[in-house]
């Protein structure tokens, strides 16, 4: 099978790669053809089986770590990232909180492509990745959402709107950060007035929402919070 093929000339890199290749655009088209292709490049290179996982260098553990997370979890999973783990150079950056994988590249920047595909195949679980494809979430573009966060400084660890209430979390970049407190603004919250925001040791505050949008001031710590509007809070 064609891995691609170069019309000016005329050149078809005919390989095996070919087929492994489309595996995560072709899971939410046609699943049979890509687990397919997972079993058998994850056959040859020993992730199923008796046999040690075989590879030279990081590079070829990508693609596999990439597509295992749709396909298998469990033993096969922890095979593979055991495997992995000697090759992809696993760094935590204390100063900037940021985790990345090096694969013993040795440059400035951690390569963003390698990085991108590996994280996607390490936080998949069997079918997610072909589940937003099949059963994608479009409310979601019409509910609330949070802009203008602090980032890298803060990141969102929650935020989501589930029954009249909007979720968050902030987690600090690191220990210095911890305990900060940090604003963000809301947007599209569906009737003015006031809203209370609930942290996770019930301490209440009032934040006034005028056309949808309102400050809010959160503590980066990785605690709960909860904004809801006013009289829903009075009701509960």
């Amino acid at each position: 099978m064609d891995l691609y093929y170069d019309p000016v000339v005329d050149e078809h890199l005919r390989t095996p790669v070919g087929l492994i290749a489309p595996t995560w655009y072709l899971a939410p088209q046609r699943r049979e053809v890509a687990e397919s292709a997972w079993k058998f490049g994850a056959t040859a290179m020993g992730l199923l089986g008796d046999s040690d996982v075989g590879m030279a260098d990081a590079r070829d553990g990508v693609m596999l770590a990439w597509f295992t997370g749709e396909f298998a979890d469990g033993a096969v999973k922890e095979k593979l990232w055991e495997a992995c783990d000697t090759f992809f150079e696993p760094t935590l950056d204390s100063d900037s909180g940021e985790f990345t994988f090096g694969f013993g590249l040795n440059e400035l920047h951690p390569r963003g492509q390698f990085n991108a595909r590996v994280m996607a195949g390490w936080v998949c679980q069997p079918g997610a990745w072909a589940q937003i494809f099949e059963n994608p979430d479009l409310s979601k573009h019409s509910q609330p959402c949070v802009e203008g966060v602090d980032f890298p400084r803060v990141a969102m660890s929650q935020a989501h709107w589930d029954e009249g209430s909007l979720h968050l979390a902030a987690d600090p970049c690191n220990g210095a950060t911890n305990g900060a407190r940090t604003t963000m603004t809301v947007r599209r919250l569906p009737i003015d007035g006031e809203w209370i925001l609930r942290s996770s040791d019930e301490t209440l505050t009032s934040w006034d929402v005028a056309g949808g949008t309102t400050e809010i001031e959160l503590i980066a710590d990785g605690s709960s919070f909860t904004l809801t509007a006013a009289d829903e809070t009075l009701s509960t």
